[in-house]
């Protein structure tokens, strides 16, 4: 992340910071999947769909965010969609004027839908 923000500075919209990170986790080696689209149920019946921005490794949930002053509501975007999946582990990936890095942890032992 770090290396992409170093690269390609600030300004940019999510889309490009998140093909950039794309390209630069899969020169790594790491499997990478971009909008993913995932379910979310209510009372055990499917109720709509939300996209993740990206999930790596099928382990992290990644969610990029390119605005000057990171909101306090990415984290609870991206603890929502946490609670909807099996993942436990995220990350919200702040392309502000400086990259920045936030962890989100929702342990499958919490959650209503496994």
């Amino acid at each position: 992340m770090y290396e992409v923000h170093r690269d390609l500075g600030f300004g940019y919209r999510e889309p490009i910071y998140s093909a950039a990170l794309e390209r630069d986790l899969m020169a790594r080696s790491h499997q990478v999947a971009r909008e993913v689209a995932v379910m979310v149920y209510f009372r055990g019946e499917p109720l709509m769909r939300q996209i993740l921005d990206m999930i790596v490794d099928d382990k992290i949930v990644v969610e990029i965010k390119s605005t000057q002053q990171l909101h306090p509501s990415a984290a609870a975007q991206l603890f929502g969609y946490l609670a909807a999946t099996k993942y436990e582990v995220g990350l919200v990936l702040h392309f502000g004027r400086e990259a920045k890095a936030h962890r989100v942890l929702f342990e499958n032992r919490f959650k209503k839908h496994k």
